[in-house]
């Protein structure tokens, strides 16, 4: 889907979604491929550093406190609950934290990134209508977000090889099979070509 890259303009932002050490260490979230993610996002945050938002999946303080069927969600992974981890899993990790400012970050608790209060408005702020999105998982996080951008009429651009998930099939059926089902209103590309398009 990349060989016809439209220009991406002053309007495009880049949003990074939960690089961070819970889902780099071993927590029951690791993403083993998640360290090869880090040249092609660092790349992509260099070319625009301040049109860079970056996601934090920030899990409750117990199961009780999470809404709805979020409980039974985390009665099957109590070890991430956010009282049972060690101090600082929720951070980016380290070699993109120096490039996050904290009015760049954002937490959310849900999977897409528009679960998190703040995000809209600093899109808006940011004169948003393209969104570029890496980061973790693909068929998780980036999926929901990427979904819910395109039904707020946002242009999206995934970076195909910035972004990752646990589960190796899901990443693969993604990217190979649901994301091309929307190939009328997102673009599959890798940074590379993501950089070149983006004056």
């Amino acid at each position: 889907m990349s060989a016809s890259l439209a220009p991406l303009g002053t309007d495009t932002v880049h949003v990074v979604i939960d690089m961070q050490r819970l889902f780099d260490e071993e927590t029951g979230w690791r993403v083993p491929d998640l360290a090869a993610l880090l040249p092609p996002i660092a790349r992509l945050i260099e070319h625009r550093p301040a049109r860079a938002l970056y996601a934090r999946f920030i899990t409750p303080g117990s199961i009780g406190e999470a809404k709805g069927a979020w409980q039974s969600y985390y009665r099957q992974w109590p070890q991430v609950i956010r009282d049972r981890l060690p101090a600082g899993m929720f951070d980016l990790v380290k070699p993109l934290a120096c490039h996050a400012a904290p009015n760049q970050q954002f937490d959310k608790e849900g999977f897409s990134a528009f679960s998190g209060p703040s995000f809209p408005g600093m899109l808006r702020d940011l004169g948003a209508s393209t969104l570029v999105l890496s980061g973790v998982e693909t068929d998780v996080c980036v999926l929901s977000t990427a979904l819910e951008a395109i039904e707020r009429g946002l242009r999206v651009v995934i970076a195909t090889d910035a972004v990752a998930s646990s589960s190796p099939a899901g990443h693969r059926a993604t990217l190979d099979h649901v994301l091309p089902r929307f190939e009328h209103m997102l673009d599959l590309a890798p940074s590379a070509d993501i950089i070149a398009a983006w004056s």
